[in-house]
């Protein structure tokens, strides 16, 4: 349960402080809103965590302190803050990462909340964006703001479809770029080579299409030279393959089948990084992850319907 708490400060008039409470009222967290651009404000979109949680000597558990900040176009006098669908996808993204914060249940605040592998930070986040199309959840909120017609069943059919338009394409791109960051950072003698031609042979089992002359994808791959992801890009694709396992269940028991989500609060969200992000995830999913749900999700390998 989320409650607005006025009295809470804040650092700007649009962000908003609630105080977050489990299901038996016990408090959980702060969970604050900064949903509009404004001058002086980074575009884009993230989760933060001012205060971590962790549990002290005398066993007082220290509850955390997180925001979700995004850049939505604000409401005008007749018309509210509408949101595109990619707007919803980013929002159950950045929700995901505070949901991590907001149950963490860790003694060290070191290995509390979103303080994990690298490669598992982004399983709680990516796995909200498959509620975004999904009919039971979209029926919950997604009304006309004006008649307050329900999102026609054609038009939900019609965004799942667009979903998976390319995704084999933009699979094996990915992978290309994973590959090329794993061939820079598993040199072990200094980089002489021409990096055009180390680029090319680095993942030409990747490429599909031929590449126009002289585009070189290493000297705008801002993410692995100074973005976080050196050796490490391959996670975007690992996640994807973690998430879409996950939610498979959810879809196999039911989106709002509290027992599963139980589960991955339980197994995943609380647990931080206590234990190896394997052993955590096959505590939750019962085996350990396949790439079958992702194929099926992106339209690859067809699902079989009783």
């Amino acid at each position: 349960t989320f409650k607005e708490n006025t009295d809470i400060p804040v650092y700007h008039p649009d962000v908003t402080a609630y105080e977050v409470f489990d299901k038996d009222g016990t408090f959980l967290a702060v969970l604050y809103t900064d949903f509009h651009p404004r001058k002086g404000k980074q575009s884009g979109a993230w989760m933060t965590s001012y205060k971590d949680q962790w549990i002290d000597e005398e066993g007082i558990n220290h509850r955390p302190h997180v925001s979700v900040t995004m850049n939505l176009t604000k409401p005008t006098e007749s018309k509210p803050a509408l949101l595109t669908l990619g707007e919803v996808e980013t929002f159950l993204h950045e929700f995901g990462h505070a949901l991590h914060g907001i149950f963490a249940n860790t003694r060290f605040e070191s290995l509390s909340g979103t303080s994990v592998y690298w490669d598992f930070v982004e399983l709680p986040s990516q796995i909200m964006e498959n509620f975004a199309v999904e009919r039971d959840f979209l029926n919950t909120f997604a009304q006309h703001y004006q008649t307050g017609e329900p999102l026609p069943e054609e038009l939900i059919d019609r965004i799942i479809k667009s979903r998976n338009f390319n995704a084999a394409y933009a699979c094996i791109r990915q992978v290309s770029f994973g590959l090329l960051d794993m061939a820079y950072y598993t040199q072990d003698k200094p980089f002489e080579e021409d990096v055009l031609s180390f680029e090319k042979r680095a993942w030409e089992a990747a490429q599909l299409l031929p590449q126009p002359e002289e585009t070189c994808m290493s000297v705008q791959f801002g993410h692995i030279m100074s973005g976080g992801y050196a050796a490490g890009y391959y996670s975007y694709k690992w996640a994807e393959v973690l998430d879409a396992d996950a939610f498979s269940l959810f879809k196999e028991k039911g989106i709002f089948d509290r027992e599963v989500a139980q589960s991955f609060r339980d197994n995943i969200l609380s647990k931080g990084g206590t234990e190896p992000p394997m052993t955590l995830y096959k505590r939750f999913r019962g085996q350990a992850p396949t790439i079958d749900a992702l194929l099926k999700r992106n339209g690859i390998k067809p699902i079989n319907k009783a």
